[in-house]
């Protein structure tokens, strides 16, 4: 029983399943992140193999079985074709483009279509395959995400007296009260401190998250997020972290171990050091 001919997916992650298969995590923009069984993909001469890799547009049709028709059953992988239309993520950009799929994987609930983030998501990962602010990208993707899944609250708003924010005001994300504007008369290091918001920012980033073509959105956000990175990145980590629970991310974690690989050549000298030490620092 087809599910879909030509729908429009990626690999989000996937296991193996058998000496020969593979489950998938995969998103597709009609039916949202579905579990899908792909029969073969490991073998040498599988059609599938060379498909089914991560950041990379494909076309899929699904098949599930007549007799059980539920939503959450695992269906069928039956055909798979690139779809074209993304550059490939150069390799300094992996990490980036995993860490997006683990924020999916973790936060995107199963079966439910979200096409205006699959949208984003694919403007995204041409945004790190082609742009030089790789973390402005993250950030836009981040709030995006956050807001489709009911997580972000509003932003030009007091999350306590609900009164709408003024331009000046200096703002903090909290995920259990959302935005909250700080009394910083008297106070004059509290704002670099704190690593506070603008509220005329905030306005600013609460209309791009209103646009209703997501690739405007992922645009706007971006060039948005570029003009206050530091506050934005010291505000959404721990909005993120609150929802996500424990364990976190293990493309973070990842990323800090490296980090502290490529700390520890650097103090050792240069005949210590090689390529494969050097790594970003965590999103």
């Amino acid at each position: 029983m087809s599910r879909g001919l030509g729908e429009p997916a990626f690999v989000l992650h996937q296991w193996d399943w058998s000496e020969t298969s593979l489950v998938l995590d995969l998103w597709t923009r009609g039916q949202g992140r579905l579990a899908v069984v792909a029969k073969g993909a490991k073998r040498p001469y599988s059609q599938l193999r060379p498909v089914l890799l991560p950041f990379q547009p494909l076309s899929v049709q699904l098949t599930r079985p007549k007799r059980d028709d539920t939503a959450g059953d695992i269906q069928t992988l039956r055909q798979a074709e690139y779809a074209g239309g993304c550059p490939v993520l150069p390799t300094p950009r992996l990490m980036a483009g995993f860490y997006v799929n683990e924020l999916l994987i973790k936060l995107l609930p199963r079966g439910e279509a979200q096409p205006g983030l699959f949208d984003a998501y694919a403007a995204t990962l041409q945004a790190l395959a082609t742009e030089d602010d790789e973390q402005a990208a993250l950030r836009a993707f981040e709030l995006l995400l956050l807001r489709t899944v009911g997580l972000l609250p509003e932003l030009d708003r007091d999350g306590v007296t609900l009164q709408r924010l003024a331009p000046e005001a200096a703002v903090l994300l909290r995920a259990d009260s959302g935005a909250l504007a700080l009394d910083l008369r008297g106070r004059p290091d509290a704002a670099a401190g704190s690593q506070v918001l603008s509220g005329v920012l905030c306005q600013a980033l609460e209309g791009a998250l209103a646009m209703r073509v997501a690739a405007d959105a992922v645009v706007a956000l971006r060039l948005l997020c570029a003009t206050a990175l530091p506050a934005l990145r010291t505000q959404l980590r721990p909005l993120l972290d609150y929802h996500l629970g424990a364990p976190g991310l293990r493309t973070r974690e990842l990323l800090r171990a490296l980090h502290r690989l490529q700390a520890t050549a650097v103090a050792r000298g240069p005949m210590s050091q090689t390529p494969s030490a050097s790594a970003p620092l965590p999103p």
